[in-house]
């Protein structure tokens, strides 16, 4: 897998805060759910492959040793729903929720 966010890779990730990383992934998340939404698998696969970068990005981001459980697992349940059995019984729904309200927060923060 090629890096697509090369700027954020190379340092810039790690000057924003969880609550803007969660916030980014989210909104590759969002992408995902609605390429899959439309049909199509392609664009789907490859927002979801963008948001499991930015989630390795955070988790290989020392200030969120505290959060590195949470951020496995969402890792996880992630793969899972969009490439999985959907063990977790994930839903569309429940992902705009969860990453949603860091959206709320990044936004609230500025």
């Amino acid at each position: 897998m090629s890096v697509q966010h090369r700027e954020l890779a190379e340092g810039r990730w790690i000057t924003l805060s969880f609550v803007e990383q969660m916030a980014n992934i989210g909104s590759e998340v969002d992408r995902a759910l609605n390429w899959r939404e439309k049909n199509n698998a392609d664009y789907s696969q490859r927002a979801l492959e963008r948001a499991l970068e930015l989630v390795d990005l955070t988790l290989g981001d020392r200030r969120n040793v505290s959060r590195l459980k949470e951020v496995a697992r969402v890792r996880e349940a992630l793969a899972d729903f969009f490439a999985g059995d959907n063990q977790y019984g994930s839903t569309g729904p429940l992902w705009r929720k969860y990453f949603g309200a860091f959206g709320f927060a990044a936004r609230w923060d500025r």
